[in-house]
């Protein structure tokens, strides 16, 4: 499948994940609308990297937190494109713990705000435009820290705030896929530790002891953290070869939460 004459919304494209992401749409043809708001000095990598595939492309700065505006965002981005097909709602804010140490009102708002309110108002606002596409698609990216809380060798790195946005993901997926049908699919991606999402290149990895890291791939049942490659592949396969998936969450953690305890060997019995 080719995407090209699609326009795909990729937020936090400036480093990481989300760029990642919206290269590789890129390269299969998607015209891309991308937001920037953080790590300014990385503003002019990003545009030569993605001036260089040579797909259209547009650049908005926008502070995703400030919903009021959202809505001109779209209203913009349908004026200059005129239609959306893809919006990867890929915006969040983890506090790791051992960066920031015990939780203050600031940083517990900054998480919700950014990982939770500016994916609903995105999503709100760009809904229309998706169902008008007639084969939208609209994929959440999440975290397991939904599912750890901050528990385990991964208490480190998720804090319960963060956990608590996480999970109010899921529920926003579910309705979303409801309130899209049969125009849009929706569906989530729920990643583990990734290399620049909780994962090394992080400034909270790299302020693990080495058996802090250990513990944490020792948890995970592959035995090693994600790749870039791996999420741009899960996001290729709910973008492009997932027509019948709507309101599914995909789990993409190599199996951490499956790890820690292993299956035992069959025991002889008594008969």
């Amino acid at each position: 499948m080719n995407l090209k004459g699609k326009v795909a919304l990729v937020p936090g494209s400036v480093r990481g994940i989300g760029k990642a992401i919206a290269l590789d749409l890129a390269t299969r043809g998607a015209s891309l609308a991308l937001t920037r708001f953080d790590w300014p000095e990385n503003f002019h990598e990003m545009e030569a990297d993605f001036a260089r595939i040579g797909t259209p492309f547009r650049i908005f700065n926008i502070d995703l937190r400030s919903t009021g505006a959202i809505t001109g965002l779209i209203q913009e981005i349908h004026s200059h494109f005129g239609r959306l097909d893809i919006l990867i709602n890929n915006i969040e804010r983890g506090g790791m713990p051992v960066v920031h140490g015990k939780y203050t009102e600031k940083q517990w708002d900054l998480e919700q705000e950014t990982t939770l309110r500016a994916k609903q108002w995105l999503a709100e606002a760009a809904l229309p435009l998706l169902k008008a596409s007639g084969e939208g698609c609209l994929i959440n990216i999440s975290s397991i820290a939904a599912l750890t809380g901050r528990s385990g060798p991964a208490g480190l790195l998720f804090n319960e705030g963060y956990a608590a946005a996480n999970r109010g993901i899921s529920i926003l997926t579910e309705t979303w896929a409801r309130m899209g049908a049969p125009e849009v699919r929706v569906n989530e991606l729920m990643l583990g530790l990734v290399e620049t999402r909780h994962g090394p290149k992080t400034r909270g990895w790299g302020l693990l002891s080495p058996e802090q890291q250990k513990a944490l791939t020792d948890h995970t049942l592959l035995a090693r953290t994600g790749l870039l490659e791996d999420v741009v592949r899960a996001v290729r396969f709910l973008v492009m070869d997932a027509p019948f998936m709507t309101g599914s969450i995909l789990r993409l953690d190599g199996g951490y939460i499956l790890g820690g305890d292993r299956v035992p060997p069959m025991p002889i019995g008594v008969e």
